[in-house]
């Protein structure tokens, strides 16, 4: 017989795959609250089905969103009406960002796809001066703390599914059809690399097994 816990994890998983919701788009107001009300240029990096860049287009004046999936950009397309201020273009997010500035870059559940510090750089370069740089991003648990925040989060992502989904069985969102893999940095490495690629960046554990960092050009 299967043990218990296994079977538990199990039925778990089949539930939450019955009832499924977007944990990066859960951040997504809360990239909002850190940016300015108004701003120019925005970049969205591994922009997925286009979710948050038609988000940042309600403030921004120009919004280009980047990602290396041919499909999942041709859906974020076909989702975006024609009016909205926004390109989206398949490109490498370290050698195919497009040439310029912006006042702000954001980069959800993409950044671990990448090498973090010379993706940090990367960024940092195409960042005008006095923009704002947003990262959600992926860890793997390492620490006690870590599990801790992973094993409070279950439950509640299981309810979360349930409400958002009002009990009832759904199909994936756009959203998550995007291609995906396992984090492979720690937050502790994470935090060490962020802040010599970018002093004074902020970052927080957070829900979900995320994790959010904020850094400020002067």
């Amino acid at each position: 017989m299967t043990p218990l816990p296994h079977r538990a994890l199990r039925a778990l998983d089949q539930f939450n795959a019955a009832h499924p919701w977007d944990h990066n788009a859960h951040y997504h107001r809360w990239i909002l609250r850190q940016l300015p009300k108004r701003f120019d240029t925005a970049l969205d990096i591994g922009s997925g089905s286009g979710d948050l860049v038609r988000l940042l287009a309600t403030r921004a004046n120009e919004v280009q969103g980047i990602d290396s999936d041919p499909l999942i950009i041709s859906r974020a397309q076909r989702l975006t009406p024609p009016a909205t201020p926004v390109t989206f273009t398949v490109a490498d997010a370290l050698t195919g960002i497009p040439a310029g500035s912006y006042d702000v870059i954001t980069c959800v559940a993409t950044i671990h796809h990448l090498p973090f510090t010379e993706a940090l750089t990367v960024f940092r370069q195409h960042l005008a001066p006095g923009g704002t740089l947003v990262v959600v991003g992926l860890s793997r648990a390492q620490s006690a703390g870590d599990y801790l925040l992973s094993a409070a989060a279950s439950p509640l992502n299981a309810a979360t599914g349930w409400l958002k989904n009002k009990g009832r069985r759904a199909p994936r969102p756009v959203s998550m059809t995007a291609l995906t893999r396992p984090a492979d940095m720690s937050f502790s490495d994470i935090v060490s690399e962020a802040h010599d690629a970018l002093p004074g960046a902020r970052l927080r554990r957070r829900l979900f097994w995320r994790y959010t960092l904020v850094w400020h050009r002067h």
